[in-house]
């Protein structure tokens, strides 16, 4: 997710610096932007290559496709593919990139375009249809998806996808409320949460964040796309390749430590011998610490603070 200044039109990729540190770019390298949003992790990586590198960008979201610097459109070393993370082993696999990618990047979340286009959906800080579609073009909204889902699993989306609380007083609010009227804005939806879970003392969150953050993640399957995108870096990556990963809330985080950290052993029934096969050596080498935005950072661009770089080195 890129983040913009509260209020500002310049787009600025979070983590620019460290993301760059950790692909550890070659100039004749090949490297996948996994979730081009805008173009500012892109571009930047595509400063960093010689006449010889290489840059696949791909973006499910038809706005990332139409307002696509030309310039970076022209770059002869650029292709931005229309897809989902969920499809990098096939959309590598055509290009012959399998085993050959010396870094992949995973931007995850909602950009800061998304989240400020109030046709989106995304937000409820300007009231808009509920869309919150990655890809409006397919899929269900988020208001097809609460006319349709039934309580109980409402109410496990709310608690697993986003770590609410109340999420049984909440789903019972929304079925209740439902059979009066459809809902289909943001901000009526945001009120609704409101009148059921009081912002509590010293939270600065709107009582709605978590809400919006669990339907978005299923409306547009988060986690099982990333799942899917973390297996596929195994086989994508050449020995030496960099896999770096931005999360922004501890659902994504957890997944990837914990990808990281279970391909970096040898398979269970193999450690602490001193022979191990080939196929049960550790796949991955967890490189540095935790990342997170700087005091800096975090004041140019408050959306950062909750931003998270894991990075790992394929074995």
């Amino acid at each position: 997710m890129s983040a913009s200044p509260s209020g500002a039109g310049a787009h600025i990729p979070v983590l620019l610096e460290p993301v760059l540190d950790g692909l550890c770019i070659k100039a004749d390298g090949n490297y996948i932007d996994g979730t081009f949003g805008r173009g500012g992790h892109s571009k930047a990586i595509l400063e960093c290559l010689g006449p010889n590198g290489r840059l696949l960008a791909i973006d499910r979201d038809p706005q990332a496709h139409t307002e696509i610097d030309k310039a970076l459109a022209a770059d002869p070393r650029f292709e931005l593919v229309r897809g989902e993370i969920a499809e990098l082993e096939k959309i590598a696999a055509r290009r012959g990139l399998l085993g050959r990618v010396d870094g992949l990047l995973l931007d995850l979340g909602v950009s800061s375009p998304q989240l400020d286009a109030a046709e989106r959906g995304f937000s409820f800080q300007s009231d808009g249809p509920l869309d919150m579609r990655m890809d409006p073009e397919s899929g269900c909204s988020a208001a097809e998806w609460l006319a349709s889902v039934d309580e109980r699993n409402l109410r496990r989306v709310l608690r697993e996808y986003g770590e609410e609380q109340a999420a049984g007083r909440i789903a019972a609010a929304i079925v209740s409320a439902r059979r009066e009227q459809p809902i289909t804005r943001t901000r009526q939806l945001a009120d609704l949460v409101a009148s059921v879970k009081r912002k509590e003392r010293g939270e600065w969150r709107h009582p709605a964040t978590k809400v919006f953050q669990a339907i978005r993640i299923a409306v547009n399957d988060e986690l099982g796309q990333l799942d899917k995108a973390l297996d596929a870096s195994i086989g994508l990556l050449r020995t030496g390749g960099r896999l770096c990963v931005i999360s922004f809330h501890s659902l994504e985080d957890r997944r990837v430590k914990r990808f990281m950290r279970r391909n970096s052993l040898e398979s269970e029934q193999y450690r602490g011998m001193p022979e191990v096969p080939e196929q049960h050596r550790p796949k991955l080498r967890i490189v540095g610490r935790l990342v997170t935005a700087d005091e800096a950072e975090q004041a140019a661009n408050p959306r950062s603070r909750s931003a998270r770089l894991r990075v790992a080195e394929r074995c």
